[in-house]
């Protein structure tokens, strides 16, 4: 009995000197990454992350990359993260060399993971964005079936060109609204916002018409009639979305009542006054939620 307990406390004080088990290792080079990747033989995970402001990359690390069944997955890749910080310093060629990298491969949300041929360096995989609660399992099965084939990578060659094809003409389309607005031409601002969303129909279309009311009242608070009639076609266009016809009719009530809810609450001018507004947030046609 004694030999048995001396042996187990001695297997106790064992397990308590070896070492824990090494968390995955994150590279912050891409270049390094592809030698190291082709020497053991295996793809690439990049992850392009905000990791001191973005509320979404944050809890995609907790979530998912700091789990168990994350280190399981992370065995077959060589890990990168390309890192876009606000307030962490960060050695000026790291930054330029993330930034190319954004460009390359058409990035314009965060966090956006890719995986990578590690000759080539072609993604044949993505992911944008993370939905909180989502967690390891359901995240990971989304790249279970990715496949490092021509097809693949030709195929996401083709989704960067066109992300990168529609945050072009949406920066062309927010520099007119822009011009639009000093110029007070409400029909060019609204052309412009109907070139930034193309062809949309529904909850998009919503959206459409909410932002040219909230034009119409930037340009000239005093018309509510014309603000009051692109809310009411959004109203038409959210059903179905109670949630979203909820919101636009209370907007509405407040405009019918001589207030602008598009207003930052410090700054809402009482009913009656017709201040300048400021400019409100645009609505961006995305191709993911997150």
């Amino acid at each position: 009995m004694r030999r048995s307990t001396t042996l187990a406390t001695l297997a106790l004080a064992l397990l308590a000197i070896l070492p824990a088990a090494a968390a995955p290792t994150w590279l912050t080079d891409l270049d390094e990454a592809k030698k190291v990747a082709a020497k053991e033989k295996k793809d690439i995970l990049v992850d392009f992350t905000g990791s001191d402001w973005c509320g979404y990359c944050i809890k995609l690390h907790a979530e998912v990359f700091d789990k168990p069944e994350f280190e399981a997955f992370a065995r077959n890749y060589v890990l990168v993260e390309l890192d876009f910080p606000n307030k962490k310093p960060q050695p000026p060629e790291e930054k330029a060399k993330n930034k190319a990298a954004q460009a390359k491969y058409g990035v314009s949300g965060f966090p956006t993971v890719l995986l990578l041929d590690a000759k080539t360096g072609e993604a044949f995989a993505r992911q944008s964005g993370y939905g909180p609660g989502t967690g390891p399992k359901a995240y990971l099965e989304k790249f279970a079936g990715a496949k490092n084939t021509p097809e693949a990578r030709s195929a996401l060659v083709a989704e960067a060109k066109s992300a990168s094809e529609a945050s072009a003409r949406r920066a062309a389309a927010s520099a007119k609204i822009k011009a639009a607005v000093e110029a007070k031409d409400f029909a060019a601002g609204s052309a412009a916002y109907d070139e930034m969303f193309g062809a949309v129909t529904g909850q998009q279309k919503a959206l459409l018409n909410m932002n040219k009311a909230v034009l119409s009242l930037r340009m000239d608070p005093l018309d509510k009639a014309r603000a009051l009639k692109f809310i009411d076609a959004a109203i038409v266009d959210a059903a179905g979305n109670e949630a979203l016809a909820t919101r636009i009719k209370a907007d509405r009530e407040k405009v019918a009542a001589g207030e602008n809810p598009f207003l930052p609450k410090a700054v809402a001018p009482k009913a009656g006054n017709a201040p300048a507004a400021k400019p409100a947030a645009e609505v961006k046609k995305t191709a993911q939620g997150a």
